[in-house]
């Protein structure tokens, strides 16, 4: 992030001297996807500044003290409000933690808790949830404020941005922060769980990104949840510094997705891999509308299976599709595709700053392309550990004589592209790999198999025991449309030879397939394996208790 640290986030974002594309010269930042209000980048930075000075006076924040005594929570949909205020909170010299809009009010009061959080910012669609949180976590309702997110949000009674906003045009101008060299490297900005952030890795990205794409500045689409780091980093702040358009949607309609790619010209589309699928299952539905302005394409938070590429490689053969992969500890992004370097099942080389190592099941690192092993990573955006968990830290983070690494989990191996580039492909997690009989199934893979059949709207694979083989393959599926006036036997049946005709025996779905109205998933798409995995040890006690 430069050669001083003694700045934060906010003023890395809006002052030129740091890189960042001219503030004068860059797109309006944030766009509402949906009525196309918007704010120039200048706009932006005074809005911060208001924002600042009124959260300031009422919650008693001053520039002094420690941080941690100026965490605020926010728990909200996508707005063009969402960044400009965590902004506001850096400027303060405080730390905002964000929770994910689809948690439950008992999810929400504990994330309150454990961050100690002063504060909480929410919108109206979630204002029943966080007032009961809230409530059970101690935040008094004059510490509740929304972001607006259409003209009928200012009759709830609660305090929005835009009465703070009015506010702070009066008050007097904030203090500098008085930081001194090397506190942007040690001071949290964002309180992502699990783990904090001390930073984000824009210089890195960014740098990567002018080398990698011949691209001024662009349109792309801002539909990932801010509050999962892959949207916080790549399209909230990577794209305003390197001075593109980020038009914002609050959720995932096709209808609403498309007609904002259309009306907006939206070149890049960062996306999760169901999106995709769905596009593919519904793309008589996509052929109405012109997407004609879309170059780019990038997955992340899940796998993008090869016969969803091929799919949507026929029916638009001129989008380049990449894919990233991240965590949430590392600030997301730690390898990505090239537009001018694509391999198909990769999720590309590793970023600028970032250095990478495998290792395999005896614990040595591999040296040789096309070898499994866990994947270790160590950079400048690495997270300083868990908060109040020592053991999970100390699990996680390990030293050797080159440094501190990251243990990723993730099962990955090194694989050439055609121009000679090392790509990093990912395999799956090591933890839910299936071991039949000492043979390894990526549930991913199957995963990808089964959403080529017409019978299948969207699957999850995990393990389940078996007498002879140890753990077999199980499916829970979503039917599809097509699979109507079928009976589940049947359609069940037809699914498993899908699965028998093109992959080897060990890999058949022998555990079965359970049909379910819809797969457990997190914010970016990544399947929740552990619910089903907990559904399935439930659903094997009670067989064995009735025998």
């Amino acid at each position: 992030m430069g050669s001083s640290t003694r700045y934060g986030i906010a003023e890395f974002m809006s002052n030129d001297e740091y890189g960042r594309y001219p503030i004068s010269k860059a797109r309006n930042p944030f766009v509402c996807g949906l009525t196309g209000t918007s704010y120039t980048a200048l706009d932006v930075v005074q809005r911060e500044n208001y924002l600042a000075r009124a959260i300031g006076k009422r919650l008693g924040f001053t520039n002094e003290g420690s941080e941690w005594d100026r965490v605020v929570a926010l728990f909200s949909l996508n707005t063009i409000d969402y960044i400009p205020l965590t902004h506001a909170i850096h400027r303060l010299s405080g730390i905002v933690s964000p929770v994910n809009p689809a948690a439950s009010a008992l999810e929400l009061e504990q994330q309150l808790r454990s961050s100690s959080s002063a504060a909480l910012f929410t919108c109206v669609p979630l204002l029943q949830v966080a007032l009961k949180a809230a409530k059970a976590a101690g935040i008094p309702r004059e510490r509740i404020f929304i972001l607006p997110m259409d003209k009928d949000d200012h009759n709830h009674q609660v305090v929005t941005i835009h009465d703070l906003l009015k506010e702070g045009e009066s008050l007097p101008e904030l203090k500098p922060l008085k930081w001194i060299k090397g506190q942007g490297e040690r001071q949290v900005a964002y309180l992502c769980f699990s783990s904090g952030t001390s930073g984000l890795p824009l210089a890195a990205f960014e740098s990567y990104y002018r080398q990698q794409h011949n691209i001024d500045s662009q349109v792309l689409l801002g539909l990932l949840p801010f509050s999962h780091a892959y949207g916080l980093v790549i399209m909230a702040h990577v794209a305003p510094y390197r001075g593109d358009e980020v038009i914002v949607l609050p959720g995932f309609r096709l209808q609403t997705f498309l007609t904002a790619i259309q009306r907006f010209k939206i070149e890049q589309l960062n996306i999760v891999p169901p999106i995709l699928v769905q596009m593919v299952a519904n793309h008589q539905k996509c052929s109405e509308f012109d997407l004609s302005s879309v170059r780019f394409v990038y997955t992340g938070g899940a796998p993008l299976g090869s016969e969803t590429i091929d799919s949507l490689s026929a029916l638009y053969p001129h989008w380049h599709l990449g894919q990233v992969y991240g965590m949430t500890e590392t600030a997301v992004v730690i390898t990505s595709t090239s537009e001018s370097d694509i391999l198909h099942g990769s999720s590309g080389s590793l970023l600028p700053s970032m250095k990478a190592k495998i290792i395999d099941i005896k614990g040595n690192e591999v040296i040789t392309p096309e070898t499994p092993g866990e994947l270790l990573v160590q950079g400048p955006s690495v997270t300083l550990g868990y908060l109040n968990n020592e053991k999970a830290t100390g699990e996680t983070f390990i030293w050797d004589n080159s440094g501190r690494w990251i243990r990723t989990g993730d099962e990955a191996i090194v694989r050439k592209s055609p121009n000679g580039h090392e790509h990093f492909v990912i395999i799956d997690r090591i933890k839910e790999l299936i071991k039949v009989k000492g043979m390894q199934v990526a549930p991913a893979e199957l995963e990808a198999h089964l959403l080529t059949h017409p019978f299948v709207s969207d699957c999850a694979v995990i393990q389940t025991h078996h007498k002879r083989s140890g753990e077999v393959p199980k499916a829970f599926v979503v039917r599809s449309k097509e699979s109507s006036g079928r009976s589940e036997t049947e359609t069940a049946r037809l699914i498993c030879e899908h699965v028998e005709k093109h992959k080897s025996k060990y890999k058949w779905l022998a555990g079965g397939v359970e049909f379910l109205d819809v797969i457990p998933k997190n914010p970016t798409g990544k399947i929740l394996r552990r619910h089903l995995r907990e559904k399935e040890r439930l659903r094997i006690k009670a067989d064995n208790a009735r025998l």
